[in-house]
């Protein structure tokens, strides 16, 4: 006991290394392909944006290059341009033609804002308030926009060169004549949607300085694509301003701004991309806990390798267990060898028995058989049959079987559609291969065709016990109704060996079958005292007698 002990304790010892080391395999590889996942989705995620934005700062560019009027101050600019920039892209907020104009051109411009329906053509500051008195510079005038609206069409008229945000983006743009994003500010009105302006500088041809701008503006959230709900990750947008600023935005697009603390998340990846002569910064955050999930998948591959470790120490234990009781069993059994012997001799004669039965149902089968497939398919019921009665008499010790056990559907084909009833009654060894090989035969022959009415005949089996003791007699009826000659398969000549000689005479009493109007009828008539067989069941008993070691 102390060795196997040891065993076991080895067995356990390696069992839970090998646990433990496959837990921390499967953590780190759930570590890595959770880490490539994120990273590859990232890097398709960036070269999306980066792609969709420039092709709006290419939009930009050709609408720049498209103005050819012979003067800028016009309220509408922007009419030949309108086809093009919708077939084009149709994501813009606003689209916008911005002349740069200088003092004595301000009436005209406000005449042609008056000419062209807007509410307020009057040129002032982005703020509403009037211009100073003594202007000598060129400003930057909104002088038509797309679309026109009952939003947009109070915006043209604005000067926009002292804006926070456009005026500094415009001064840019200007003097490095080609396309420039603003910082992220609201569009439309103070408390609107946030987004990105691009102003594209129109330089007339033979001129160098620029005549204006044409702008396009973008929301933040649809333009960096930030509304996948299904993606590994969030991403938000590092406010140029401020380095600790994030905006982000939900599911219905609208953007916020947040500041990032020392004891927030950290991003798992940082991309920049490039858009109106600016680099931006997209913030990545996993959805997922990938470190967590790889120690929940690690735990499960432990707890799954310690159980089968468990699992085969108990299995090596109980073995080993059972193998030192067999060994003291055996010890034990050996002075009995004798009463053994007997036991043996008598079960060689059973196995001879039934050896020459099956013989004989072999012989019988195969010589009257003309089909060698139907013969077959006989030959195998007949001896499953045989292998289901000798099965229920070795769990009874050959004591008898219960005659219902006989009709089990491991023995005779269609037991389910057999309406079996009668009193309990334990026949012999002897009895029960002979009744098994009868139904057998009787079940195998019910379903050859359809019965009379279209279905499947239906069976009934019974039996009686009439009389008393030591005369009673033994009766048995098997009724296939619904059923002709016609449409009865014919019983095989070994069949009707069987049923017309071999089963009777077994048990000593005698048998007809005959067909009735709609049925099949099969009886069996047997004294009791040979169905029973007392005899044998005295003999069998006496050889299956526990066998107590002497003290």
């Amino acid at each position: 006991m102390l060795r196997l002990g040891v065993i076991i304790g080895m067995i356990a010892l390696f069992g839970t290394a090998l646990s433990g080391l496959a837990a921390y395999r499967v953590h780190d590889q759930e570590l890595a392909l959770d880490r490539i996942a994120l990273a590859r989705a990232i890097d398709v995620h960036a070269s999306l944006v980066q792609d969709r934005l420039t092709e709006r700062e290419l939009l930009a560019r050709v609408a720049s290059g498209l103005f050819r009027a012979p003067s800028v101050i016009k309220a509408n600019m922007l009419e030949p341009l309108r086809s093009s920039i919708y077939a084009f892209k149709t994501d813009f907020l606003v689209a916008s033609w911005i002349a740069r104009l200088r003092p004595d051109e301000l009436p005209v411009a406000q005449a042609e804002l008056r000419q062209a329906g807007f509410p307020n053509p009057t040129i002032r500051n982005y703020d509403d308030t009037p211009l100073g008195p003594n202007l000598d510079h060129p400003i930057d005038v909104l002088m038509d926009l797309e679309p026109r609206n009952a939003e947009t069409s109070r915006l043209p008229g604005i000067a926009l060169d002292r804006q926070p945000i456009i005026g500094p983006m415009l001064a840019r743009a200007m003097a490095e004549g080609k396309p420039v994003a603003s910082d992220p500010t609201p569009l439309l009105r103070p408390n609107g949607p946030v987004g990105i302006v691009l102003a594209a500088p129109v330089v007339p041809q033979g001129a160098t300085a620029p005549a204006g701008f044409v702008t396009f503006s973008y929301e933040i959230g649809p333009l960096l694509l930030t509304n996948d709900d299904l993606s590994l990750f969030s991403v938000a947008l590092k406010d140029p301003r401020n380095a600790s600023d994030e905006l982000v935005a939900n599911d219905q697009g609208a953007v916020t701004s947040r500041t990032r603390g020392p004891d927030d998340t950290a991003p798992s990846s940082t991309r920049t991309v490039a858009f109106g002569n600016h680099d931006w910064s997209l913030v990545y955050y996993a959805k997922g806990n990938a470190v967590r999930r790889a120690q929940q998948t690690a735990a499960i591959v432990g707890v799954i390798g310690l159980a089968l470790t468990g699992i085969i120490c108990g299995l090596f234990g109980y073995v080993a267990y059972n193998n030192l009781r067999l060994k003291r069993e055996i010890q034990v059994r050996i002075g009995f060898e004798r009463r053994l012997t007997a036991v043996i001799d008598e079960l060689n004669h059973r196995v001879k028995n039934i050896l020459a039965v099956i013989q004989s149902i072999v012989t019988r089968t195969l010589r009257h058989g003309s089909d060698i497939d139907v013969a077959r398919e006989l030959l195998i019921g007949r001896i499953h049959a045989m292998s289901n009665v000798v099965t229920l008499l070795s769990e009874s010790q050959w004591q008898g079987v219960q005659l219902r056990g006989l009709f089990e559907a491991r023995a005779i084909p269609h037991a389910e559609r057999i309406a079996v009833s009668g009193p309990d009654i334990t026949v012999s060894a002897r009895a029960a291969q002979s009744l098994s090989l009868l139904f057998f035969e009787l079940a195998s022959h019910s379903d050859e065709g359809l019965s009379l009415v279209g279905k499947h005949p239906h069976i009934t089996a019974k039996w009686e016990v009439t009389g008393d003791e030591p005369n009673a007699v033994f009766n048995f009826r098997w009724e296939e109704r619904n059923t002709s000659e016609a449409t009865r398969r014919p019983d095989s000549d070994f069949g009707l060996i069987l049923l017309d000689r071999v089963a009777p005479e077994a048990l000593g009493g005698t048998s007809k079958r005959f067909f009735t109007e709609s049925s099949y009828v099969y009886e069996l008539t047997a004294p009791m005292e040979t169905v029973i067989d007392m005899t044998e069941r005295d003999r069998t008993e006496q050889f299956s007698a526990p066998i107590r070691p002497p003290k």
